[in-house]
């Protein structure tokens, strides 16, 4: 991706030193509880349990609202002008919660793998559904479990956003995944993938169809990507079989994270290829976990480097002496 980060290999020796506070619980219920439903919009989606159960009310099992609070709207025109030397568009785009359990203190970690397999289907029929509107151009998922974004102990929820223009991070990849095919004519993040399950020691866990490891210059303690081993550009048009290992490989690395780490604040982002890009043979989608933990966790020197002070090398190797 062109970005250099400084690892530290002499600050922090176990995993213990980079444990955050004790997680303080919240008192439930919420307005995305179970029994709570008339508190959020009306819903866009949902995997509900039972013969004929009404939207909108009890027996979902994960459920997509409009957000209350939405950084942009759907209703609209783009109407992109310019402002002097500036570019200027309306606040068109979708903000959408996906309330991924019924049950206010669950997390992914303690999630069945049914329940998060079910969550990530969500997100790939939610995403499917956003393609349709010519003014999105790029959709991104997020997860925040912990931090300022996400709440602490908030009920377990994730956020879809569609945007009318790349999120600076997606526009980074893209430009470097291009001049990396176009110099060798192979998907970058696939010789990345190759190069990982030939060495190993950065490798967490894997399956038939998702790989887990730490990225060789990761920027953060315990960074880990998550990787189809077959090349696809587009999360939405991945089979069930796919669906199904990524809720089990990344229910092991949350758990993992949570049992090295005590349970960590940690943010969670799927990368899939813009609009223009669905084919593109040099972008692969995946999903970036990245705990906020140790000194100044995400810190960036003075020079605009990366400090990592865990080698990912030695945070795959404690992840995978857990148990699963």
């Amino acid at each position: 991706m062109g970005r250099w980060v400084i690892v530290q290999t002499e600050r922090v020796r176990r995993p213990a030193d980079l444990h955050g506070p004790a997680a303080a619980a919240s008192a439930g219920p919420c307005a995305f509880c179970a029994g709570e439903e008339h508190q959020t919009p009306p819903e866009l989606f949902a995997f509900r349990s039972g013969p004929e159960p009404e939207p909108n009310g009890p027996g979902w099992r994960v459920r997509v609202v409009p957000s209350r609070f939405p950084a942009l709207r759907v209703e609209g025109e783009l109407g992109r002008r310019g402002h002097g030397l500036y570019d200027v568009t309306n606040g068109i785009g979708a903000h959408e919660v996906v309330v991924e359990s019924p049950e206010h203190d669950g997390t992914l970690a303690s999630l069945p793998v049914s329940a998060l397999e079910d969550v990530i289907a969500a997100w790939r029929e939610r995403i499917v559904d956003l393609r349709r509107d010519a003014r999105f151009r790029s959709i991104l998922m997020v997860r925040s479990y912990r931090t300022a974004a996400g709440g602490v102990r908030a009920h377990p929820h994730s956020v879809l956003l569609a945007t009318p223009m790349l999120p600076p991070a997606v526009g980074e990849e893209l430009t470097q995944a291009r001049a990396y095919y176009d110099y060798r004519e192979r998907c970058p993040f696939c010789d990345v993938l190759y190069q990982e399950l030939a060495d190993g020691t950065r490798i967490v866990a894997a399956s038939d169809h998702v790989v887990a490891f730490a990225p060789f210059a990761g920027r953060l303690p315990f960074e880990v990507w998550l990787l189809p081993r077959r090349h696809a550009a587009t999360f939405e048009r991945s089979t069930d079989a796919v669906v199904r290992d990524v809720a089990r490989v990344l229910r092991i690395v949350v758990r993992k994270l949570e049992r090295v780490l005590a349970d960590p604040p940690f943010t969670l982002v799927l990368h899939t290829a813009p609009a223009g890009e669905t084919d593109s043979p040099y972008y692969h989608w995946h999903l970036e976990l990245q705990p906020a933990v140790g000194p100044a966790a995400g810190s960036v020197d003075e020079a605009g480097f990366h400090v990592n002070v865990m080698p990912p090398e030695d945070a795959a190797r404690y992840l995978r002496d857990v148990p699963d």
